[in-house]
């Protein structure tokens, strides 16, 4: 007998509208206007909007108004209705059917069907395409066309994870049309079935997106099933969080997002501007090792490294209390996140010195340690710029681990190809970075070498740990995963593979005018409720 799908939560009803928009006004909404949203791109000056091949949070931030997935993720880490209307899982976890919606078309005309959810699955599954969703699939087989409005994923073995990453929008459906038509560059021309159509697209500077005026057929999270409120949607590219803020208060911009702390602050006192705030779920902003380098090979090199940081009082200093520190590599709203390490580790001066001391690592007179004539060097690579604040953070380390005798050299990579290539090829030490994710399966894909890819900051080859995750990822019962999770997360902390550094609070700020932004569950921007008071 076939599970239930949880698509009966539908049944409960939309929300009423401007759920999740702090402070929205009761008035009925008005239709037009355009909203430009200032965000923070990063230091990338390229848009690649195809949502299997991009890993880049920003730019998904944008995609996820151009692409709907095949559910859509609800509170308590429960699945919705979306493209699909409903569907059953085996109880082996092995086969998935889905039975699509009838009614839905992309941006160029063409029919969204089975036919379409198998062409961008086998598309994703292909190893010659090369996509990032690939390991969004897991142990994918094929997907069969039952019939017109029917598909049936079939997996070699459970991948507990599935309806998750099916619900993200690296797993959103595109046009067959357009990727037929545009081939790898279908990511300067991007077509799906959201709320929002492409307009124009200048590469590293704004996405312009016109309302999509046949759209009925909203996730279950949304307070509406119609077209967009608004006529224009238009992203801006603006790295700099300091002008971020200047634009929105300017009002050249009617939102923005990832404000500086210095900003926030007094945002969410102010009664010109609205802030809207949701835990971005995230493998959370880590410091990785080389592992495969020396002294990084070391566990009591990494061990000492990460006594000698005040993590605390770097990011109490930096985000003046907007972040959290973390203390797992994954967010605490996932499903399987270890609360139990919270406070599980503190700085030990005492204890670095003497694991550097055992090592050979000696203090010379100029205040760095040092061995066979070398000095303790931890070489930094970083291709984001001060992304989200981080070199500043960094910048905090290197003067508490020079406390140590190590010296932190921090190098920016002026090129994102440049930076890649120095990560395959294993030239740095520490890396630093991210992943957006809705499931602790995350890991797997950060942590296995089977798995992550030649560009991977993780160079962990750990039995043990791979173990876990496996097991993790495979197992039916969501309860079962659990332990098997909890160990991978101490696992990872106590043989310091990565060092947790901040949970990632995703943050718009808004004119007092602009109504119904909502943050959705994965913590990404929704505007298909929004609106602008006339």
């Amino acid at each position: 007998m076939l599970l239930a799908a949880l698509a009966v939560l539908a049944s409960c009803g939309r929300p009423d509208h401007g759920s999740g928009t702090p402070g929205d006004s009761n008035t009925v909404p008005v239709a037009g206007g355009e909203l430009v949203f200032a965000f923070d791109g990063g230091a990338l000056t390229q848009f690649d909007l195809d949502p299997h091949k991009s890993t880049f949070a920003p730019h998904h931030r944008i995609m996820r108004s151009i692409f709907d997935s095949l559910v859509v993720l609800l509170p308590n880490h429960q699945f919705g209705p979306w493209l699909a209307k409903s569907w059953e899982i085996s109880p082996d976890g092995r086969t998935y059917t889905f039975h699509l919606r009838n009614d839905v078309k992309f941006h160029d005309g063409t029919r969204f069907d089975a036919e379409a959810v198998q062409f961008n699955l086998d598309r994703i599954a292909n190893p010659a395409n090369a996509l990032a969703a690939l390991t969004d699939l897991g142990p994918y087989v094929s997907t069969t066309v039952v019939d017109d409005f029917t598909a049936r994923i079939e997996l070699s073995a459970p991948f507990s994870p599935l309806l998750a990453n099916l619900s993200k929008s690296t797993l959103g459906m595109m046009s067959p049309a357009a990727i037929r038509q545009w081939g790898i560059e279908v990511g300067l021309h991007p077509v799906g079935t959201g709320p929002f159509r492409l307009r124009s697209l200048q590469p590293g500077s704004e996405v312009a997106l016109d309302r999509n005026p046949d759209y009925h057929w909203a996730a279950a999270s949304s307070a509406h099933e119609g077209p967009a409120w608004l006529e224009h949607l238009t992203f801006k590219d603006v790295p700099e969080e300091a002008t971020r803020a200047a634009v929105l208060r300017s009002g050249q911009a009617g939102a923005a997002d990832l404000l500086g702390p210095q900003d926030i602050l007094p945002l969410r006192k102010s009664r010109d501007f609205k802030l809207i705030e949701r835990e971005l779920l995230n493998h959370n902003y880590s410091l990785y090792f080389n592992a495969l380098r020396a002294p990084w090979s070391d566990p009591r090199a990494r061990e000492a490294f990460k006594d000698s940081l005040d993590i605390d009082v770097a990011v109490r200093t930096v985000y003046l209390g907007t972040f959290e520190r973390a203390w797992s590599p994954l967010s605490p709203s996932i499903f399987g996140y270890d609360k139990s390490l919270e406070g599980a580790w503190k700085p030990d001066h005492e204890r670095a010195a003497r694991l550097l001391d055992e090592l050979g690592w000696t203090l010379g007179a100029d205040g760095y340690r040092a061995k066979d004539g070398k000095r303790l060097t931890v070489v930094f690579i970083d291709g984001q710029g001060n992304r989200e604040k981080r070199l500043d953070l960094m910048t905090l380390f290197r003067n508490q681990l020079r406390g140590n005798g190590i010296d932190l050299i921090i190098e920016s990579v002026p090129t994102m190809g440049g930076y890649l290539q120095r990560i395959k090829v294993g030239n740095y030490d520490l890396a630093g970075g991210s992943l957006f994710a809705p499931d602790p399966d995350v890991l797997r894909r950060v942590d296995t070498p089977a798995v992550r890819s030649l560009a991977a900051i993780s160079k962990v080859n750990d039995p043990e740990l791979t173990r876990l995750l496996e097991e993790g990822s495979s197992q039916v019962d969501p309860q079962a995963r659990l332990p098997f999770y909890r160990d991978a997360q101490r696992l990872i902390i106590d043989r310091s593979y990565a060092i947790p550094v901040y949970v990632l609070i995703y943050s718009i700020a808004t004119a007092a005018k602009v109504e119904g932004i909502a943050i959705d569950g994965h913590g990404f921007p929704v505007f298909n409720d929004a609106w602008i008071q006339p």
